[in-house]
Protein backbone atom coordinates (compact mmCIF):
# COMPACT_ATOMS: atom_id res chain seq x y z
CA UNK A 1 0.00 0.00 0.00
CA UNK A 2 1.47 3.34 -1.10
CA UNK A 3 1.04 6.41 1.13
CA UNK A 4 0.32 9.56 -0.88
CA UNK A 5 1.21 12.68 1.16
CA UNK A 6 -0.76 15.05 -1.11
CA UNK A 7 -4.04 13.21 -0.39
CA UNK A 8 -3.42 13.26 3.37
CA UNK A 9 -2.55 16.97 3.20
CA UNK A 10 -5.72 17.86 1.26
CA UNK A 11 -7.91 15.94 3.74
CA UNK A 12 -6.25 17.66 6.72
CA UNK A 13 -6.65 21.12 5.14
CA UNK A 14 -10.34 20.40 4.47
CA UNK A 15 -10.94 19.30 8.06
CA UNK A 16 -9.16 22.36 9.42
CA UNK A 17 -11.28 24.68 7.26
CA UNK A 18 -14.52 23.06 8.44
CA UNK A 19 -13.46 22.84 12.10
CA UNK A 20 -15.71 24.88 14.34
CA UNK A 21 -15.77 24.91 18.15
CA UNK A 22 -19.23 25.74 19.50
CA UNK A 23 -18.46 26.98 22.99
CA UNK A 24 -21.23 28.12 25.31
CA UNK A 25 -21.05 29.25 28.90
CA UNK A 26 -23.84 28.59 31.36
CA UNK A 27 -24.06 29.82 34.91
CA UNK A 28 -25.03 26.79 36.96
CA UNK A 29 -25.99 26.59 40.63
CA UNK A 30 -26.56 23.77 43.11
CA UNK A 31 -29.69 23.09 45.14
CA UNK A 32 -28.93 23.45 48.86
CA UNK A 33 -32.40 22.65 50.21
CA UNK A 34 -35.86 22.14 48.76
CA UNK A 35 -39.40 21.79 50.08
CA UNK A 36 -42.93 23.20 49.98
CA UNK A 37 -42.51 24.69 46.51
CA UNK A 38 -39.35 26.72 47.24
CA UNK A 39 -35.64 25.97 47.22
CA UNK A 40 -32.32 27.63 48.05
CA UNK A 41 -29.60 27.57 45.42
CA UNK A 42 -25.90 28.32 45.70
CA UNK A 43 -23.83 29.56 42.77
CA UNK A 44 -26.17 31.76 40.68
CA UNK A 45 -24.27 34.96 41.47
CA UNK A 46 -25.53 37.05 38.55
CA UNK A 47 -29.15 35.91 38.44
CA UNK A 48 -31.76 38.68 38.05
CA UNK A 49 -34.91 39.20 40.11
CA UNK A 50 -37.87 37.33 38.55
CA UNK A 51 -35.52 35.55 36.13
CA UNK A 52 -36.53 32.10 34.94
CA UNK A 53 -34.24 29.23 35.93
CA UNK A 54 -34.28 25.61 34.76
CA UNK A 55 -34.00 22.53 36.96
CA UNK A 56 -32.65 19.11 35.96
CA UNK A 57 -36.14 17.56 35.83
CA UNK A 58 -37.35 20.25 33.38
CA UNK A 59 -39.31 22.25 35.97
CA UNK A 60 -39.16 26.04 35.80
CA UNK A 61 -38.38 28.33 38.71
CA UNK A 62 -38.40 32.06 39.38
CA UNK A 63 -35.66 33.86 41.31
CA UNK A 64 -37.48 35.42 44.26
CA UNK A 65 -34.93 36.21 46.99
CA UNK A 66 -31.49 37.51 46.01
CA UNK A 67 -29.40 36.98 49.13
CA UNK A 68 -25.68 37.39 49.78
CA UNK A 69 -24.71 33.73 49.69
CA UNK A 70 -27.71 32.02 48.08
CA UNK A 71 -30.78 32.59 45.92
CA UNK A 72 -34.34 31.78 47.03
CA UNK A 73 -36.27 30.30 44.13
CA UNK A 74 -39.99 29.50 43.86
CA UNK A 75 -40.58 26.32 41.86
CA UNK A 76 -43.25 26.52 39.14
CA UNK A 77 -43.81 22.85 38.53
CA UNK A 78 -43.20 19.44 40.10
CA UNK A 79 -40.95 20.17 43.07
CA UNK A 80 -41.25 16.62 44.43
CA UNK A 81 -38.68 15.38 41.88
CA UNK A 82 -36.08 18.03 42.81
CA UNK A 83 -33.35 16.85 45.18
CA UNK A 84 -30.53 18.46 47.12
CA UNK A 85 -27.36 18.61 45.03
CA UNK A 86 -29.09 18.86 41.65
CA UNK A 87 -28.02 21.60 39.25
CA UNK A 88 -29.97 24.71 38.29
CA UNK A 89 -29.11 26.92 35.32
CA UNK A 90 -30.00 30.45 34.34
CA UNK A 91 -32.07 31.18 31.24
CA UNK A 92 -31.37 34.93 31.00
CA UNK A 93 -35.10 35.65 30.51
CA UNK A 94 -37.70 37.09 32.85
CA UNK A 95 -40.70 34.88 33.41
CA UNK A 96 -43.09 35.11 30.44
CA UNK A 97 -46.32 33.39 29.43
CA UNK A 98 -47.77 32.52 26.00
CA UNK A 99 -50.29 35.03 24.67
CA UNK A 100 -52.38 35.48 21.57
CA UNK A 101 -55.58 34.48 19.88
CA UNK A 102 -54.82 30.75 20.22
CA UNK A 103 -55.57 30.95 23.97
CA UNK A 104 -59.16 32.17 23.47
CA UNK A 105 -61.59 29.45 24.45
CA UNK A 106 -58.97 27.45 26.32
CA UNK A 107 -58.36 26.58 29.98
CA UNK A 108 -54.69 26.95 30.91
CA UNK A 109 -52.52 26.93 34.03
CA UNK A 110 -50.58 30.07 35.06
CA UNK A 111 -47.65 29.02 32.83
CA UNK A 112 -49.92 29.01 29.77
CA UNK A 113 -49.96 25.21 29.50
CA UNK A 114 -53.32 23.73 28.44
CA UNK A 115 -55.22 21.73 31.07
CA UNK A 116 -58.49 21.23 29.17
CA UNK A 117 -57.40 18.14 27.21
CA UNK A 118 -57.75 19.87 23.82
CA UNK A 119 -54.13 19.56 22.73
CA UNK A 120 -51.25 22.01 22.55
CA UNK A 121 -51.67 25.76 22.03
CA UNK A 122 -50.00 27.00 18.84
CA UNK A 123 -48.69 30.49 19.57
CA UNK A 124 -45.26 32.11 19.38
CA UNK A 125 -46.23 35.36 21.12
CA UNK A 126 -44.99 35.79 24.68
CA UNK A 127 -45.81 38.46 27.27
CA UNK A 128 -43.77 39.21 30.42
CA UNK A 129 -45.47 38.14 33.62
CA UNK A 130 -44.53 41.39 35.39
CA UNK A 131 -45.42 43.93 32.70
CA UNK A 132 -45.02 47.65 33.30
CA UNK A 133 -48.15 49.65 34.08
CA UNK A 134 -48.88 52.39 31.51
CA UNK A 135 -47.76 55.86 32.54
CA UNK A 136 -49.96 58.89 33.09
CA UNK A 137 -49.36 60.25 29.58
CA UNK A 138 -50.35 56.90 28.04
CA UNK A 139 -53.77 56.87 29.72
CA UNK A 140 -57.05 58.69 29.34
CA UNK A 141 -59.96 59.02 31.73
CA UNK A 142 -62.54 56.24 31.96
CA UNK A 143 -65.54 57.35 29.89
CA UNK A 144 -66.90 54.27 28.09
CA UNK A 145 -69.47 52.02 29.84
CA UNK A 146 -68.73 48.34 30.33
CA UNK A 147 -72.25 46.94 30.38
CA UNK A 148 -72.67 44.48 33.25
CA UNK A 149 -76.18 43.37 32.30
CA UNK A 150 -77.15 43.64 35.99
CA UNK A 151 -79.65 46.43 36.74
CA UNK A 152 -78.27 47.22 40.21
CA UNK A 153 -74.74 47.60 38.80
CA UNK A 154 -75.48 49.46 35.56
CA UNK A 155 -77.88 51.87 37.27
CA UNK A 156 -76.14 52.65 40.57
CA UNK A 157 -72.59 51.22 40.54
CA UNK A 158 -71.55 51.63 36.88
CA UNK A 159 -68.32 50.08 35.64
CA UNK A 160 -66.34 51.72 32.84
CA UNK A 161 -63.77 50.32 30.45
CA UNK A 162 -60.38 50.63 32.12
CA UNK A 163 -61.81 50.82 35.65
CA UNK A 164 -60.88 48.65 38.67
CA UNK A 165 -64.04 47.68 40.52
CA UNK A 166 -63.79 45.41 43.55
CA UNK A 167 -66.36 42.66 44.21
CA UNK A 168 -66.32 42.02 47.95
CA UNK A 169 -68.40 39.92 50.33
CA UNK A 170 -68.53 36.82 52.51
CA UNK A 171 -68.31 33.32 51.06
CA UNK A 172 -71.36 31.99 49.22
CA UNK A 173 -72.94 35.40 48.62
CA UNK A 174 -72.78 35.34 44.80
CA UNK A 175 -69.46 37.06 44.02
CA UNK A 176 -68.52 34.60 41.26
CA UNK A 177 -72.06 34.70 39.86
CA UNK A 178 -71.86 38.49 39.41
CA UNK A 179 -68.49 38.13 37.66
CA UNK A 180 -69.71 35.33 35.35
CA UNK A 181 -72.85 37.34 34.49
CA UNK A 182 -70.62 40.23 33.41
CA UNK A 183 -68.59 37.89 31.16
CA UNK A 184 -71.75 36.45 29.58
CA UNK A 185 -73.05 39.98 28.90
CA UNK A 186 -69.95 40.87 26.83
CA UNK A 187 -71.07 38.61 23.99
CA UNK A 188 -71.04 40.55 20.72
CA UNK A 189 -69.48 43.64 22.32
CA UNK A 190 -65.86 43.05 21.19
CA UNK A 191 -64.50 42.47 24.71
CA UNK A 192 -61.92 39.73 25.36
CA UNK A 193 -62.44 38.27 28.85
CA UNK A 194 -59.90 36.54 31.12
CA UNK A 195 -61.19 34.65 34.16
CA UNK A 196 -58.46 33.85 36.70
CA UNK A 197 -59.40 31.24 39.31
CA UNK A 198 -57.05 31.25 42.32
CA UNK A 199 -57.21 28.64 45.09
CA UNK A 200 -60.67 27.37 44.20
CA UNK A 201 -61.88 23.78 44.09
CA UNK A 202 -61.31 22.14 40.70
CA UNK A 203 -65.01 21.22 40.60
CA UNK A 204 -65.97 24.89 41.05
CA UNK A 205 -63.72 25.97 38.16
CA UNK A 206 -65.12 23.17 35.98
CA UNK A 207 -68.64 24.41 36.79
CA UNK A 208 -67.76 27.99 35.76
CA UNK A 209 -66.20 26.78 32.49
CA UNK A 210 -69.27 24.62 31.76
CA UNK A 211 -71.55 27.61 32.39
CA UNK A 212 -69.49 29.89 30.14
CA UNK A 213 -69.52 27.24 27.41
CA UNK A 214 -73.29 26.79 27.76
CA UNK A 215 -73.89 30.49 27.05
CA UNK A 216 -71.28 30.73 24.26
CA UNK A 217 -68.98 32.93 26.35
CA UNK A 218 -65.89 30.72 25.87
CA UNK A 219 -65.74 32.06 22.29
CA UNK A 220 -64.11 35.22 23.71
CA UNK A 221 -62.81 34.05 27.10
CA UNK A 222 -59.53 32.65 28.45
CA UNK A 223 -59.66 30.75 31.76
CA UNK A 224 -56.47 30.69 33.87
CA UNK A 225 -56.78 28.15 36.67
CA UNK A 226 -54.60 27.59 39.75
CA UNK A 227 -56.76 25.38 41.95
CA UNK A 228 -56.42 24.72 45.67
CA UNK A 229 -54.46 21.58 44.77
CA UNK A 230 -51.80 23.55 42.90
CA UNK A 231 -48.66 24.69 44.74
CA UNK A 232 -48.54 28.19 46.22
CA UNK A 233 -46.15 29.58 43.54
CA UNK A 234 -48.69 28.89 40.80
CA UNK A 235 -51.49 30.47 42.84
CA UNK A 236 -49.28 33.52 43.40
CA UNK A 237 -48.44 34.13 39.72
CA UNK A 238 -51.91 33.28 38.31
CA UNK A 239 -53.32 36.88 38.39
CA UNK A 240 -50.14 38.25 36.77
CA UNK A 241 -50.34 35.58 34.06
CA UNK A 242 -53.99 36.42 33.30
CA UNK A 243 -53.16 40.14 33.12
CA UNK A 244 -50.27 39.48 30.72
CA UNK A 245 -52.59 37.50 28.42
CA UNK A 246 -55.14 40.35 28.46
CA UNK A 247 -52.46 42.99 27.83
CA UNK A 248 -51.60 41.34 24.51
CA UNK A 249 -55.02 42.34 23.14
CA UNK A 250 -54.94 45.79 24.78
CA UNK A 251 -51.52 46.85 23.45
CA UNK A 252 -51.64 45.30 19.95
CA UNK A 253 -53.88 46.88 17.31
CA UNK A 254 -56.56 44.99 15.37
CA UNK A 255 -59.01 45.82 12.58
CA UNK A 256 -62.45 46.54 14.09
CA UNK A 257 -65.89 47.18 12.61
CA UNK A 258 -68.22 50.13 13.31
CA UNK A 259 -69.45 48.54 16.58
CA UNK A 260 -65.90 47.95 17.86
CA UNK A 261 -65.90 44.19 17.28
CA UNK A 262 -62.65 42.71 15.92
CA UNK A 263 -62.79 41.63 12.27
CA UNK A 264 -61.66 38.12 11.31
CA UNK A 265 -60.02 37.07 8.06
CA UNK A 266 -60.99 34.13 5.82
CA UNK A 267 -59.28 31.67 8.20
CA UNK A 268 -61.27 32.97 11.18
CA UNK A 269 -58.29 34.75 12.74
CA UNK A 270 -58.20 38.30 14.10
CA UNK A 271 -56.75 40.79 11.62
CA UNK A 272 -53.82 42.72 13.06
CA UNK A 273 -52.76 46.04 11.57
CA UNK A 274 -50.78 49.12 12.63
CA UNK A 275 -52.81 52.07 13.95
CA UNK A 276 -52.98 55.24 11.88
CA UNK A 277 -52.79 58.70 13.46
CA UNK A 278 -54.22 61.89 12.01
CA UNK A 279 -51.57 64.07 10.34
CA UNK A 280 -52.57 67.24 12.24
CA UNK A 281 -51.72 67.57 15.95
CA UNK A 282 -53.15 69.68 18.74
CA UNK A 283 -51.25 72.43 20.61
CA UNK A 284 -49.50 69.79 22.76
CA UNK A 285 -48.29 67.84 19.74
CA UNK A 286 -50.72 64.96 20.32
CA UNK A 287 -52.26 63.18 17.34
CA UNK A 288 -55.55 61.29 17.58
CA UNK A 289 -56.51 58.04 15.93
CA UNK A 290 -58.02 58.21 12.48
CA UNK A 291 -61.71 57.31 12.41
CA UNK A 292 -61.27 53.91 10.72
CA UNK A 293 -57.86 53.08 12.19
CA UNK A 294 -57.15 49.67 13.77
CA UNK A 295 -57.05 49.90 17.55
CA UNK A 296 -56.40 47.98 20.72
CA UNK A 297 -59.18 45.73 21.97
CA UNK A 298 -61.15 46.07 25.19
CA UNK A 299 -60.44 43.38 27.78
CA UNK A 300 -62.03 42.33 31.07
CA UNK A 301 -59.94 40.52 33.69
CA UNK A 302 -61.54 38.89 36.73
CA UNK A 303 -59.35 37.71 39.64
CA UNK A 304 -61.31 35.21 41.72
CA UNK A 305 -60.01 35.76 44.29
CA UNK A 306 -57.11 37.89 45.52
CA UNK A 307 -57.59 36.84 49.16
CA UNK A 308 -56.30 33.38 48.30
CA UNK A 309 -53.47 34.84 46.23
CA UNK A 310 -52.40 36.91 49.25
CA UNK A 311 -52.40 33.76 51.39
CA UNK A 312 -50.21 31.98 48.81
CA UNK A 313 -47.84 34.98 48.75
CA UNK A 314 -47.68 34.94 52.56
CA UNK A 315 -46.80 31.24 52.48
CA UNK A 316 -43.96 31.80 50.00
CA UNK A 317 -42.62 34.79 51.91
CA UNK A 318 -42.57 32.99 55.26
CA UNK A 319 -40.90 29.92 53.76
CA UNK A 320 -38.21 32.18 52.28
CA UNK A 321 -37.81 33.82 55.72
CA UNK A 322 -38.95 37.29 54.74
CA UNK A 323 -39.93 39.28 57.84
CA UNK A 324 -43.67 39.07 58.60
CA UNK A 325 -45.89 42.09 59.23
CA UNK A 326 -49.55 42.53 60.11
CA UNK A 327 -51.47 39.20 60.22
CA UNK A 328 -48.14 37.55 59.23
CA UNK A 329 -48.39 38.97 55.70
CA UNK A 330 -45.11 40.33 54.31
CA UNK A 331 -44.65 44.08 54.29
CA UNK A 332 -44.93 44.31 50.49
CA UNK A 333 -48.31 42.54 50.12
CA UNK A 334 -49.85 45.96 49.29
CA UNK A 335 -47.32 46.37 46.47
CA UNK A 336 -48.11 42.82 45.34
CA UNK A 337 -51.69 43.89 44.60
CA UNK A 338 -51.05 47.49 43.54
CA UNK A 339 -48.56 46.58 40.81
CA UNK A 340 -51.12 44.08 39.51
CA UNK A 341 -54.13 46.38 39.47
CA UNK A 342 -52.22 49.44 38.19
CA UNK A 343 -51.81 47.61 34.89
CA UNK A 344 -55.54 48.16 34.29
CA UNK A 345 -56.09 51.28 32.21
CA UNK A 346 -57.94 52.96 29.39
CA UNK A 347 -55.12 53.73 26.94
CA UNK A 348 -54.88 57.05 25.10
CA UNK A 349 -55.81 57.29 21.43
CA UNK A 350 -52.13 57.57 20.52
CA UNK A 351 -51.56 54.14 22.11
CA UNK A 352 -54.50 52.48 20.37
CA UNK A 353 -57.35 53.31 22.81
CA UNK A 354 -57.51 49.74 24.15
CA UNK A 355 -58.53 49.05 27.73
CA UNK A 356 -58.11 46.53 30.52
CA UNK A 357 -60.89 46.47 33.10
CA UNK A 358 -60.09 44.66 36.36
CA UNK A 359 -62.68 43.04 38.63
CA UNK A 360 -60.77 41.72 41.66
CA UNK A 361 -62.75 39.57 44.09
CA UNK A 362 -62.09 39.64 47.84
CA UNK A 363 -63.66 37.29 50.37
CA UNK A 364 -64.38 38.77 53.80
CA UNK A 365 -64.81 36.98 57.12
CA UNK A 366 -68.13 37.74 58.85
CA UNK A 367 -68.52 40.93 56.83
CA UNK A 368 -65.32 42.51 58.15
CA UNK A 369 -64.32 44.92 55.37
CA UNK A 370 -61.78 46.59 57.69
CA UNK A 371 -59.40 43.60 57.70
CA UNK A 372 -55.90 43.96 56.24
CA UNK A 373 -56.31 42.61 52.70
CA UNK A 374 -59.82 44.06 52.07
CA UNK A 375 -58.75 47.58 53.11
CA UNK A 376 -55.61 47.31 50.98
CA UNK A 377 -57.53 46.40 47.83
CA UNK A 378 -60.34 48.90 48.54
CA UNK A 379 -57.72 51.67 48.63
CA UNK A 380 -56.29 50.59 45.25
CA UNK A 381 -59.56 50.14 43.32
CA UNK A 382 -62.01 52.69 41.90
CA UNK A 383 -64.99 51.46 43.88
CA UNK A 384 -66.55 48.29 45.24
CA UNK A 385 -69.63 46.12 44.80
CA UNK A 386 -70.49 44.88 48.29
CA UNK A 387 -72.54 41.68 48.57
CA UNK A 388 -74.33 41.33 51.90
CA UNK A 389 -75.18 37.92 53.44
CA UNK A 390 -78.38 39.23 55.08
CA UNK A 391 -79.73 40.35 51.71
CA UNK A 392 -78.70 37.05 50.12
CA UNK A 393 -80.53 34.99 52.73
CA UNK A 394 -83.56 37.30 52.46
CA UNK A 395 -83.87 36.34 48.79
CA UNK A 396 -82.46 39.54 47.28
CA UNK A 397 -80.32 38.21 44.42
CA UNK A 398 -77.86 39.63 43.46
CA UNK A 399 -77.34 40.59 47.12
CA UNK A 400 -75.80 43.98 46.36
CA UNK A 401 -75.96 46.55 49.15
CA UNK A 402 -76.37 49.69 47.06
CA UNK A 403 -75.75 51.91 50.09
CA UNK A 404 -72.21 50.71 50.81
CA UNK A 405 -71.34 49.92 47.19
CA UNK A 406 -69.86 52.76 45.16
CA UNK A 407 -68.26 53.52 41.81
CA UNK A 408 -65.75 56.35 41.86
CA UNK A 409 -66.14 56.81 38.10
CA UNK A 410 -69.87 57.43 38.46
CA UNK A 411 -71.90 58.82 35.60
CA UNK A 412 -68.88 58.92 33.28
CA UNK A 413 -69.32 55.16 32.89
CA UNK A 414 -73.04 55.34 32.07
CA UNK A 415 -74.99 55.83 28.87
CA UNK A 416 -76.98 59.06 28.61
CA UNK A 417 -80.28 57.22 28.89
CA UNK A 418 -79.28 55.32 32.02
CA UNK A 419 -77.83 58.44 33.62
CA UNK A 420 -81.16 60.22 33.11
CA UNK A 421 -83.26 57.55 34.91
CA UNK A 422 -80.79 56.18 37.48
CA UNK A 423 -80.52 59.31 39.64
CA UNK A 424 -84.14 59.02 40.79
CA UNK A 425 -83.72 55.28 41.49
CA UNK A 426 -80.71 55.83 43.75
CA UNK A 427 -82.52 58.58 45.66
CA UNK A 428 -85.59 56.38 46.17
CA UNK A 429 -83.44 53.48 47.38
CA UNK A 430 -81.54 55.70 49.85
CA UNK A 431 -84.82 57.05 51.30
CA UNK A 432 -86.25 53.53 51.54
CA UNK A 433 -83.25 52.19 53.48
CA UNK A 434 -83.52 55.10 55.90
CA UNK A 435 -87.28 54.73 56.42
CA UNK A 436 -87.17 50.93 56.56
CA UNK A 437 -85.28 50.97 59.86
CA UNK A 438 -87.49 53.77 61.21
CA UNK A 439 -90.77 52.02 60.25
CA UNK A 440 -89.98 49.01 62.44
CA UNK A 441 -90.54 51.13 65.56
CA UNK A 442 -93.72 52.88 64.51
CA UNK A 443 -97.08 51.62 63.32
CA UNK A 444 -98.64 55.05 62.72
CA UNK A 445 -97.05 56.36 59.51
CA UNK A 446 -98.19 59.22 57.28
CA UNK A 447 -99.20 58.72 53.64
CA UNK A 448 -95.96 60.12 52.24
CA UNK A 449 -93.83 57.74 54.29
CA UNK A 450 -96.02 54.78 53.34
CA UNK A 451 -95.73 55.77 49.67
CA UNK A 452 -91.93 55.90 49.89
CA UNK A 453 -91.81 52.52 51.65
CA UNK A 454 -94.09 51.04 49.01
CA UNK A 455 -91.92 52.43 46.19
CA UNK A 456 -88.76 51.14 47.90
CA UNK A 457 -90.16 47.60 48.22
CA UNK A 458 -90.96 47.58 44.51
CA UNK A 459 -87.51 48.96 43.65
CA UNK A 460 -85.92 46.08 45.58
CA UNK A 461 -88.04 43.60 43.59
CA UNK A 462 -87.17 45.33 40.32
CA UNK A 463 -83.45 45.07 41.03
CA UNK A 464 -83.69 41.32 41.63
CA UNK A 465 -82.40 39.31 38.69
CA UNK A 466 -82.13 35.65 37.78
CA UNK A 467 -78.81 33.83 37.70
CA UNK A 468 -76.95 34.05 34.36
CA UNK A 469 -79.65 36.27 32.85
CA UNK A 470 -77.95 39.57 31.97
CA UNK A 471 -80.34 42.21 30.67
CA UNK A 472 -79.92 44.52 27.67
CA UNK A 473 -79.31 48.18 28.48
CA UNK A 474 -82.46 49.42 26.70
CA UNK A 475 -84.62 46.95 28.67
CA UNK A 476 -83.11 48.19 31.93
CA UNK A 477 -83.66 51.86 31.06
CA UNK A 478 -87.29 51.23 30.08
CA UNK A 479 -88.04 49.25 33.27
CA UNK A 480 -86.45 51.86 35.55
CA UNK A 481 -88.28 54.68 33.73
CA UNK A 482 -91.58 52.86 34.25
CA UNK A 483 -90.79 52.49 37.97
CA UNK A 484 -89.83 56.17 38.32
CA UNK A 485 -93.06 57.27 36.61
CA UNK A 486 -95.22 55.22 38.98
CA UNK A 487 -96.41 52.49 36.61
CA UNK A 488 -95.43 49.81 39.13
CA UNK A 489 -97.14 51.48 42.12
CA UNK A 490 -100.40 49.52 41.81
CA UNK A 491 -98.69 46.21 41.07
CA UNK A 492 -98.50 43.82 44.08
CA UNK A 493 -94.90 43.46 45.32
CA UNK A 494 -94.83 39.74 44.57
CA UNK A 495 -95.77 40.36 40.90
CA UNK A 496 -93.27 43.14 40.11
CA UNK A 497 -90.79 40.86 38.30
CA UNK A 498 -93.55 39.20 36.23
CA UNK A 499 -94.93 42.67 35.37
CA UNK A 500 -91.48 43.84 34.26
CA UNK A 501 -90.90 40.74 32.11
CA UNK A 502 -94.25 41.10 30.33
CA UNK A 503 -93.73 44.85 29.94
CA UNK A 504 -90.42 44.35 28.12
CA UNK A 505 -92.02 41.74 25.83
CA UNK A 506 -94.84 44.19 25.07
CA UNK A 507 -92.38 47.00 24.27
CA UNK A 508 -90.41 44.83 21.85
CA UNK A 509 -93.48 44.30 19.69
CA UNK A 510 -94.97 47.77 20.13
CA UNK A 511 -95.70 49.59 16.83
CA UNK A 512 -93.86 52.75 17.93
CA UNK A 513 -90.52 50.88 18.00
CA UNK A 514 -89.44 53.07 20.93
CA UNK A 515 -87.39 50.32 22.57
CA UNK A 516 -85.45 49.60 19.38
CA UNK A 517 -84.78 53.31 18.88
CA UNK A 518 -83.56 53.56 22.46
CA UNK A 519 -81.24 50.58 21.87
CA UNK A 520 -79.60 52.22 18.86
CA UNK A 521 -77.65 54.80 20.90
CA UNK A 522 -79.08 54.57 24.48
CA UNK A 523 -80.15 58.23 24.44
CA UNK A 524 -83.57 58.82 26.03
CA UNK A 525 -84.75 61.57 23.69
CA UNK A 526 -88.05 63.37 24.36
CA UNK A 527 -89.91 61.62 21.53
CA UNK A 528 -88.71 58.18 22.68
CA UNK A 529 -89.69 59.01 26.24
CA UNK A 530 -93.21 60.08 25.18
CA UNK A 531 -93.69 56.91 23.11
CA UNK A 532 -92.50 54.78 26.02
CA UNK A 533 -94.88 56.46 28.47
CA UNK A 534 -97.82 55.87 26.10
CA UNK A 535 -96.78 52.22 25.73
CA UNK A 536 -96.50 51.87 29.54
CA UNK A 537 -100.06 53.20 29.94
CA UNK A 538 -101.41 50.79 27.30
CA UNK A 539 -99.70 47.83 28.93
CA UNK A 540 -100.92 48.77 32.41
CA UNK A 541 -104.51 48.78 31.12
CA UNK A 542 -104.05 45.34 29.55
CA UNK A 543 -102.40 44.00 32.72
CA UNK A 544 -105.18 45.38 34.92
CA UNK A 545 -107.86 43.86 32.69
CA UNK A 546 -106.14 40.47 32.63
CA UNK A 547 -105.46 40.59 36.36
CA UNK A 548 -109.10 41.35 37.22
CA UNK A 549 -110.31 38.61 34.91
Amino acid sequence: MTIRPDEITSVLKKEIENFDVDLSMEEVGTVLEVGDGICRVYGLERVMANEMVQFENGATGMAFNLEEDSVGIVILGDYLQIREGQTVKRTGRVLSVPAGEALIGRVVNPLGEPIDGKGPIATTDMMPLEGRAPGIADRQSVHEPLAAGIKAVDAMIPVGRGQRELIIGDRETGKTSVAVDMIINQRGKGVICVYVAVGQKASTVAGVVARLREYGAMDYTIVVSATANDPAPLQYIAPYAGTAMAEYFMYNTFVVDSRGNPVRDGNGKLQRAPLRLQPEADHLGRRKLEKDSPRGLHTLCIYDDLSKQAVAYRQLSLLLRRPPGREAYPGDVFYCHSRLLERSAKLSDEKGAGSLTALPVIETQAGDVSAYIPTNVISITDGQIYLEPELFYAGVRPAINVGISVSRVGGNAQTKGMKKVAGRLRLDMAQYRELEAFAQFSSDLDKNTLRQLSRGQRNVELLKQGLFKPQAAEDQIAAILAMNEGFFDEVPVGEVRAFEEKLVEFLRSHPSGALARLGSNYVLADDIREDLLKAFAQFREQWAATHKA
